[in-house]
């Protein structure tokens, strides 16, 4: 595994947008594995900028997001109906800035009639487009990777996944309170790619962000690897590993090396 330590968050999520463009550039037909929340905001809005002033190509790239709430998703060819879907949130962060097509853009359904044969249709996408080249990921406050919750199988593959306690409380704060949407009516389940399928992109690329995460961290990296804390996933990846943090977030861990 490649740790680096970044000064800050602007440091930290200019070196992902700099790995993501990297591949891109050497490989503009690949696939890449997208996440949501608020830590992947950065290095999307490098990204855009990187298409903007750099002409950055993401034309012939395809994209595959780690989950979406169960029960809500958007039209892109409408006017949004349901704000804190994950599908808005990438097309307001990312892909209406940059240019790729809307065929090469693969987010969860969270409406489909027949959540068990969406998800193995999900699946069956990933290895058609070839597998995932690069997968973003972050780490949810329990370690949890996308919504895999805690006790989820480290073979787990995409799937419907009830949501924890924690969970649904970090998300109200984050996208739902916000919204002025009552907490009883937000989703409690989602459509969420399996540690199986993340642990089957060819590069995984971890971002974490602020000493409130410190400890997790240093449990996801350091501790044993154990279902309860998804993320420990990471320590069995067998492509190619990096965890790019900032100092708040790499506080807590126990070996360092040394910032670049």
């Amino acid at each position: 595994m490649e740790l680096i330590i970044k000064e800050n968050y602007e440091d930290m999520s200019k070196m992902a947008a700099e790995i993501i463009a990297g591949l891109i550039k050497s490989r503009p037909d690949c696939v890449l594995g997208f996440a949501t929340g608020g830590t992947p905001i950065g290095t999307y809005k490098e990204l855009a900028r990187m298409h903007a002033s750099g002409g950055l190509d993401f034309s012939n790239v395809k994209t595959f997001n780690l989950d979406e709430y169960l029960g809500i998703g958007i039209d892109l060819d409408k006017p949004y109906e349901q704000d804190q879907s994950y599908a808005r949130f990438m097309h307001e962060e990312l892909f209406k800035h940059i240019n790729i097509k809307k065929e090469n853009i693969h987010v969860p359904d969270g409406l489909t009639e027949d959540s068990g044969k969406y998800c193995i249709w999900y699946e069956e996408e990933i290895k058609k487009a070839g597998g995932i080249d690069l997968q973003l990921l972050g780490i949810g406050g329990d370690g949890h990777w996308a919504f895999n919750e805690p006790g989820s199988s480290l073979a787990s593959r995409t799937r419907v996944q009830v949501l924890t306690k924690q969970t649904l409380e970090d998300n109200y704060e984050s996208f739902y309170k916000k919204a002025g949407i009552k907490k009883e009516d937000m989703p409690h389940s989602a459509i969420t790619m399996g540690i199986g399928t993340i642990l089957e992109s060819g590069h995984a690329l971890m971002l974490v962000n602020g000493a409130k995460k410190a400890e997790i961290v240093a449990k996801a990296l350091e501790g044993p690897i154990t279902s309860r804390i998804t993320a420990t996933a990471i320590q069995i990846h067998p492509g190619k590993v990096t965890t790019i943090l900032d100092k708040g977030a790499a506080s807590k861990l126990t070996w360092i090396i040394d910032s670049i």
